[in-house]
């Protein structure tokens, strides 16, 4: 994320390394090989780093190396359900990449520009280099990849009329009390899908590795996700959390995540952790597989019986971009937010009181 405060991620590798009891080295990854895909998607130009082998790299302990901050900004925009005229077709036509690839070389030349044009109308807006972008076409024609229509499954009965507590996925709320706003805009967590999806900006994925251990540092708000490989079982369901309650194990070179425990009625599996909340039966599995020294696949299999009825599957890639790192997200820029919102609102309500006596 640009024009913020850099994060000392050196310090929070060292704590989480001290719960490993011993140093986690990072390897760095010999040549590239292309990306798999879970279908053939359109084929793309090859450069001369692209046709050496490639080895996964591992860690002095001999499992798969992953580190490092991963980013999923190239699929920024990409819808989550796919539009109707895509049909099945997970990927675009070469055509189509194309006109893509004139839209992101149109709005570099935009967002290079210091002054507006002639005539132009003048907002109260930062600059449009300010804001971070897609640096190539994202194949994918959405985020959801399975069913194979791209689109999330319908809702149950009950998870439609299921009441929406304490303001979850609202942005735009009364402002009675904190309560009305969401838990992202309230800066208290996007939960473990909202954490990574794609969304305007920071979208760092930072991840370190111990004997035993993953930990991987999310940009934005400021969830930080310490994964145990040990094969122990989850917490008692008694114990719940936003971003519940994670597993990991290996399954070749992709390492699997499967979290349980989450408190119900909170996030929702959408961009932010919008939409409808999930339940408390919802599970996760992740899959994050290094297919090349600088692209990494990641999917998850949402299941919650009951919300959907059937899981569902959303997968991207994710990049790792020359001198991007994870920066400080100042959420609340000095906790001024709250109190700023619902003084604003009471402010508004003093005003049409008095506007209504005068009537």
């Amino acid at each position: 994320m640009k024009h913020r405060f850099l994060l000392n991620s050196m310090a929070v590798a060292a704590g989480f390394l001290a719960l490993t009891a011993r140093p986690a080295l990072c390897q760095a990854p010999a040549g590239q090989a292309p990306a798999a895909q879970t279908q053939k998607p359109a084929p793309a130009a090859k450069s001369a780093s692209s046709a050496q082998a490639w080895t996964q790299p591992k860690t002095p302990w001999g499992d798969p190396d992953l580190q490092g901050t991963w980013t999923s900004d190239d699929c920024i925009g990409a819808p989550m359900n796919r539009p109707a005229q895509y049909g099945d077709r997970l990927y675009y036509t070469e055509q189509e990449l194309a006109q893509r690839e004139t839209q992101i070389e149109r709005q570099e030349k935009t967002d290079l520009e210091e002054t507006v044009a002639d005539n132009a109308r003048v907002g109260t807006g930062p600059p449009a280099h300010w804001a971070e972008r897609a640096r190539r076409p994202c194949r994918q024609t959405s985020l959801v990849i399975d069913p194979p229509n791209g689109r999330t499954p319908d809702l149950l009965p009950e998870a439609r009329t299921r009441p929406i507590p304490e303001g979850a996925g609202n942005n735009n709320p009364k402002a009675d009390t904190p309560a009305d706003f969401s838990y992202y805009i309230r800066c208290i967590s996007r939960g473990v899908t909202g954490s990574i999806f794609p969304v305007i900006y920071g979208n760092g994925q930072q991840i370190v590795q111990g004997p035993g251990f993953v930990m991987i540092l999310q940009e934005m708000v400021h969830e930080a996700r310490v994964i145990p490989l040990d094969g122990r079982p989850h917490e008692s369901s008694d114990i719940r959390t936003y971003m519940g309650d994670a597993r990991g194990h290996w399954d070749g070179n992709t390492l699997v995540v499967e979290t349980t425990n989450f408190l119900p009625n909170r996030t929702g599996i959408g961009l932010n952790g919008g939409g409808t909340p999930t339940s408390d039966a919802l599970k996760l599995v992740e899959r994050y597989t290094r297919v090349s020294g600088d692209q990494m696949r990641y999917e998850v299999t949402v299941d919650d019986p009951k919300t959907y009825v059937k899981p569902f599957k959303v997968g991207f890639p994710l990049t790792q971009e020359p001198g991007y790192q994870n920066f400080e997200y100042a959420c609340h820029e000095g906790n001024y937010a709250m109190f700023d919102s619902l003084s604003g609102a009471r402010a508004q309500e003093k005003k049409a009181a008095a506007a209504a006596k005068q009537k």
